[in-house]
């Protein structure tokens, strides 16, 4: 991660760092920390474009017209610019000034964020949450060094040099394979320390609280040598040379993996060369191509729904000794070595040893609380081959803005993205002004205001009631809940193997659409949540693969569970699409104390009673009846009946039917808050 980081600082065009790791493995820490290390900046005191002394940009007015060119030069250290999740556009890539096109009739552009962060760091914690849009317009920005920004009448470029760093926790979510690519280079950061390690961590944070200042002028020597070893290697990088045969191993090692475009060779070309400038060599070597593959192409590897970042070294290695070899025997057909006077400029940078990027094992993905079982009686079954799925298209009842990301539903946005469909009065304070529709409000009135307010009025006169603002469409994701019955039941007759598969299909489905997803399963004496909502579908998957069958039925927790944790999303996000799918055959035999009930008489009772408030809550509902056999008793279908939910029987759980009960269920619900379990 501090390599990435560094070599990034060298030279910002390999195009930013993506940092991948679970919570509480000092992401965030690294990027802030390194801001401190970078040689300061030379700006003109109060340009908002970062502008250099005596090089102002055309967009600049600051430089041009109020410095009168030249302005006040300072020193300056590197800036930091958090991008926060819910930025919207505007905010992010400038735009025109109202207010003052309003009073004076100019067309004035307001810098964004982008140019804020210009000759400093753009620092995106949990990237995969921003808007697909917002990351597509910031890596355009990073590859090509300038903003461009086309919007609401302004047609304005500027320079956008600056290091592009995007932190994310895998199990909220991956980015779509296409924003993946963008990413100059990507890292796992696993957050395994040692005992000691740990402690000595522990004793540093401790003594930067006791003395902050004592604390940094310890290492103040530490790092202003790496800070002249930055300066050393950006003066040297122009230098470096990549030798032909040198190219032509990193493009047949991007073709061995197959790489999808060209990009993975030039961001290994770029970061090689930066390699060798840090570690004081002009020519690049076999072992920083190594280096800068297992940065590369971590990222850029074709893989398959749910399938994580894996690069097999092996085969790397395999490459690189061949090319060695076949390099060996060139050298003593041509009758000795050609020496190496020409590999390095004489200076004595230690290299470190080069990373190793082993990709997580699945088994060291942490283990969700699993459900007590009776002793012995617990089974394993596989994962049932998925099917395609038809759309599950879940559409608001209302008109009412919501704020979110993905692709399942349309609805009206609530923020500054999407697609301007219309305007309206606004609510409360404007946040996205409809400018044209401003416009035709107050052009009515133009005449009779002038005469009202003398020969000295602007010339145009904006009044509080003629603002309008923006009304725009967007696409959001939905909240997808599944309940199962992990009893012992459910082993008769392999039926978990069915149930699994169909779940699975489903889960394909939410991962292409951005969909958020839970998983509860009840056995034994209780019902547990084994993944509470995220939008990892990768971890339901993994959760769906390891969740054992075996014991009782504690199906009135199950639905208490679910109810209890949709109510929870609901008031953490209010703008939740929600739908509860319950797999069960029906037969509860465990109430919700826990107790186990062999007539199940007063266990259905409470069943159907949480059944019922299922449906007063208004919960959108589909019941799967996985009962199987000659004699049925369609328990289920009585509980589908309380929860006014769509029926299904297992006979029928082919993946397409259960996507068109879910389809279904939406239109027919008038709901204000639909919930999708």
């Amino acid at each position: 991660m501090k390599r990435a980081l560094l070599l990034n600082a060298i030279n910002p065009r390999i195009g930013g760092v993506l940092i991948r790791g679970k919570k509480g493995t000092a992401k965030s820490t690294a990027v802030r920390s390194l801001a401190a290390l970078l040689p300061e900046v030379p700006v003109v005191t109060g340009c908002q474009f970062s502008c250099l002394p005596n090089a102002p940009q055309p967009v600049c007015q600051w430089c041009q017209q109020e410095a009168g060119g030249a302005g006040l030069a300072a020193l300056r250290q590197v800036r930091i610019v958090d991008l926060p999740v819910g930025a919207t556009e505007d905010r992010l890539v400038g735009s025109l000034d109202i207010e003052q096109a309003i009073k004076t009739g100019e067309k004035n552009f307001e810098p964004g964020l982008i140019a804020v962060a210009h000759r400093g760091i753009l620092y995106i914690d949990e990237v995969n949450l921003l808007n697909d849009h917002l990351v597509d317009v910031l890596l355009d920005a990073a590859a090509l060094g300038r903003n461009y920004v086309e919007r609401e009448g302004v047609s304005v470029s500027h320079e956008a040099e600056f290091m592009l760093v995007g932190t994310m926790n895998p199990e909220e979510g991956d980015l779509r394979p296409q924003l993946l690519d963008r990413f100059g280079l990507a890292v796992e950061v696993d957050g395994v320390f040692e005992p000691a390690e740990r402690r000595e961590v522990v004793r540093r944070r401790i003594a930067y609280e006791a003395e902050p200042f004592g604390f940094m002028d310890g290492w103040d020597e530490a790092e202003q040598l790496e800070r002249s070893r930055i300066i050393r290697s950006q003066e040297r990088l122009p230098s470096v040379v990549v030798p032909d045969e040198i190219l032509e191993l990193i493009t047949d090692i991007c073709a061995e993996y197959q790489v999808d475009g060209l990009r993975g060779d030039i961001v290994m070309y770029k970061t090689a060369s930066t390699i060798a400038a840090y570690e004081g060599r002009t020519v690049v070597e076999v072992e920083d191509v190594r280096e800068a593959a297992l940065m590369a192409l971590l990222h850029r590897q074709r893989r398959l729904p749910f399938q994580q970042p894996h690069l097999v070294t092996e085969q790397l290695d395999n490459m690189l000794e061949e090319f060695q070899n076949q390099a060996r025997d060139r050298e003593s057909s041509d009758g000795g070595d050609s020496g190496d006077d020409d590999r390095n400029d004489g200076e004595s940078d230690r290299s470190p040893e080069t990373p190793e990027l082993d990709p997580p094992d699945d088994a060291d993905e942490p283990d969700a609380e699993q459900p007590d079982a009776t002793a012995g009686g617990d089974e394993w079954f596989e994962v049932g081959d998925p099917y395609a799925v038809q759309n599950l298209q879940v559409q608001p009842p209302d008109r009412r803005a919501r704020r979110g990301a993905g692709r399942r539903a349309t609805t009206i946005s609530g923020d500054s993205s999407g697609r301007y469909i219309g305007s309206r009065e606004p609510p409360g304070p404007v946040t996205d002004l409809a400018l044209d529709a401003t416009l035709r409000m107050a052009a009515p009135h133009q005449r009779t205001r002038r005469e009202t307010a003398g020969p000295d009025a602007a010339t145009l006169l904006i009044e509080p009631w003629d603002i309008r603002e923006k009304v725009r469409e967007t696409h959001t994701g939905s909240l997808i809940l599944f309940v199962a019955d992990a009893s012992g039941s459910m082993g008769a007759q392999r039926r978990m193997v069915a149930v699994k598969g169909a779940v699975m299909s489903l889960l394909m489905d939410a991962y292409q659409r951005r969909d958020r997803v839970g998983l509860i399963a009840f056995r034994g004496t209780s019902a547990h949540l084994l993944l509470p909502p995220t939008g990892s579908v990768e971890m339901a998957q993994w959760q769906l693969q390891d969740m054992p069958t075996g014991g009782r039925t504690p199906l009135a927790h199950g639905l208490y569970l679910a109810m209890e944790t949709l109510e929870r999303e609901r008031l953490k996000d209010r703008d939740v699409l929600p739908l509860l799918i319950l797999l069960s055959d029906g037969r509860a035999n465990v109430n919700l104390a826990g107790e186990q009930r062999s007539s199940g008489r007063s266990v259905s009772d409470e069943v159907k009673g949480l059944a019922t408030t299922v449906a007063e809550a208004r919960i959108p509902a589909v019941v799967i009846d996985t009962e199987q056999g000659f004699i049925k008793l369609e328990l289920a279908k009585d509980i589908a009946e309380a929860m006014s939910a769509r029926y299904i029987k297992l006979d029928d759980l082919a993946a397409d039917h259960i996507a068109n009960a879910a389809r279904d269920e939406f239109p027919a619900q008038g709901l204000a808050d639909p919930v999708i379990t």
